[in-house]
């Protein structure tokens, strides 16, 4: 049977990010992806000019729907918006446990709000508990960890604070340290793995987060071991960072369509 990964996310009309880019990433790792949608952006590669959130019941509904009737083995969460659209989806982990990926999205890339403060305190304190993996950039994990990101370092110690959330296993994407190399922080289960490749330099980077959890979670669907799926995706990543299309005038889009090498 083909493995079926869930996306909760927002929707980008541009394709670049969001739940669109999460299907697209889904397809391209052999798994069949579904989506529950928890807020519209009105987007480009350019910028973001309006966001607006969905009905807490309405994606409460969505999620129901498409969990009474697909196997899902694997979902990951993107922007959420409020606390509850993050509530509704605690509800259904409550009734339902299914493996988990938070993608704690806050800000797009062109720095509007994709999570209010207090979706931020229900992230956090009722979301992470059930988690398998929570995968935040430098700034998200600076808030969620309550200390400054800047180094590998205090990437450490701040994945040490996330962890002791509830949530076993932390990674932390390096792009946003400003190291000349590409350098994530992976704590799994207490062990610390600092993942190096060579920084990619394009003008790409839409959607960047939101594909590199969606690569992950496509993987633990398809029964990957979390090293060996965190790895690969990041591996896929910059091969499809490498290939990105030209594709609009701002910050464009990564090549969905690279060919996935295990």
């Amino acid at each position: 049977m083909v493995a079926v990964a869930l996306t909760i996310a927002g929707s980008d009309p541009s394709g670049g990010a969001g739940l669109q880019a999460d299907l697209k990433t889904f397809h391209a790792h052999g798994v069949y992806g579904a989506s529950v949608v928890t807020l519209i952006t009105v987007q480009n590669t350019v910028g973001v000019r309006a966001v607006s959130v969905l009905d807490a019941a309405l994606v409460g509904a969505q999620l129901a729907a498409v969990r009474d009737d697909l196997d899902v083995r694997a979902a990951k969460t993107g922007a959420l918006g409020g606390a509850g659209v993050v509530d509704a989806i605690v509800q259904s982990l409550r009734v339902r446990p299914l493996l988990l990926v938070v993608d704690p999205v806050m800000i797009s890339k062109h720095g509007a709000a994709l999570l209010d403060g207090a979706a931020e305190q229900a992230l956090r304190d009722r979301l992470l508990p059930h988690a398998a993996l929570v995968t935040p950039n430098a700034p998200e994990a600076s808030r969620l960890a309550g200390i400054e990101v800047v180094d590998v370092a205090t990437a450490h110690e701040a994945a040490t604070r996330i962890a002791d959330l509830g949530v076993p296993n932390v990674l932390i994407k390096g792009g946003h340290l400003g190291t000349e190399r590409s350098i994530d922080v992976l704590l799994a289960d207490g062990v610390f793995h600092v993942l190096d490749a060579p920084r990619i330099v394009t003008r790409a980077g839409h959607g960047t987060g939101c594909t590199l959890s969606a690569a992950i979670t496509a993987r633990l669907a398809r029964g990957e071991a979390l090293l060996d799926a965190v790895t690969r995706a990041k591996a896929w990543l910059r091969e499809a960072l490498a290939n990105a299309p030209d594709i609009g005038h701002g910050v464009g889009p990564v090549d969905h369509l690279t060919l996935v090498r295990d």
